[in-house]
């Protein structure tokens, strides 16, 4: 079941428990995926094995990108996410973070990191504060997603749960279509979870699509507990990743969700963002 959740929701939920060079190519792309667990360990050694996707296409302005960075960082770091992960099976987590845009185009910013404390969570901020921000063209969820898939077939610990975490502020628009990458992951028992960023106005420079949360909900998310978190106030955006990262790390999802997903046909066409970049430039 999949769950569209506000950020006050998840609050309650959440309190209860590098060079600057594009498409860097995803590890050993030849491993397709049904080897995931080769030559890891036998037991799960951490909690849950989780990918931080954030999105850096030219549709995120420069105050958004230092936000998204301040926010994951100072998440990792936060009482709340510390909290969250004592209270697991292992009280550890492994985490890796790369920004993307194009369906060739992700950024390894921190490679696989076990994060167990206040100093190793520390490291991870200070490592992802420390990368120059930078912006890209194009906007390829699908690209992320199978990018991700690639990182958690290599990392060398298994986790009990393996979440995809994807950020973004439009809609797949270059690469294969968002649901055969969400598909595929989910089918290897990955779970990808979405923080829609609806801040601005909508634009017609931008690619911009209204509905984005209905959008991630129902053609990016997937897998059991799968949720959104919709960020729609600028203010509330390192409130919104904290929240977010606190879930994911505790396996929770509000108990009183505030918007069940449709479990029928989509609410928005899956292929928006493919459509309105054809129709504006033919390719």
């Amino acid at each position: 079941m999949r769950w569209y959740v506000s950020i006050g929701a998840v609050l309650v939920a959440g309190a209860m428990a590098g060079g600057d060079v594009a498409g860097i190519a995803a590890p050993n792309p030849s491993n397709q995926f049904g080897l995931q667990l080769a030559g890891k360990e036998a037991d799960p050694s951490v909690d849950v094995e989780l990918v931080l996707a954030v999105d850096v296409s030219y549709s995120m302005d420069l105050d958004e990108l230092a936000l998204q960075r301040e926010g994951y960082a100072q998440a990792i770091t936060s009482r709340e996410f510390l909290q969250a992960l004592k209270g697991g099976p292992n009280g550890r987590i492994s985490v890796t973070y790369f920004e993307w845009a194009a369906s060739g185009d992700q950024k390894l910013i921190i490679p696989w990191r076990v994060i167990d404390g206040p100093e190793t969570a520390d490291a991870v901020a200070n490592e992802i504060l420390k990368t120059p921000i930078r912006r890209a063209s194009r906007t390829s969820i699908s690209g992320a997603i199978n990018f991700g898939m690639a990182l958690i077939d290599e990392n060398p610990r298994r986790g009990i749960r393996r979440v995809i975490d994807i950020s973004g502020d439009g809609a797949n628009n270059n690469g294969s279509p968002v649901t055969l990458a969400r598909d595929a992951a989910v089918e290897k028992g990955v779970v990808i979870n979405g923080l829609p960023i609806m801040v601005k106005e909508l634009s017609y420079s931008t690619m911009d699509i209204g509905n984005l949360d209905f959008y991630y909900e129902d053609c990016v998310i997937g897998g059991p507990g799968s949720f959104v978190v919709a960020i729609k106030e600028r203010d509330r955006f390192k409130e919104a990743i904290r929240t977010k990262l606190v879930l994911e790390v505790a396996g929770r999802t509000p108990e009183r969700p505030v918007v069940p997903v449709a479990a029928s046909e989509p609410r928005v066409n899956c292929l928006v963002g493919e459509r309105i970049w054809q129709e504006r430039w033919g390719r």
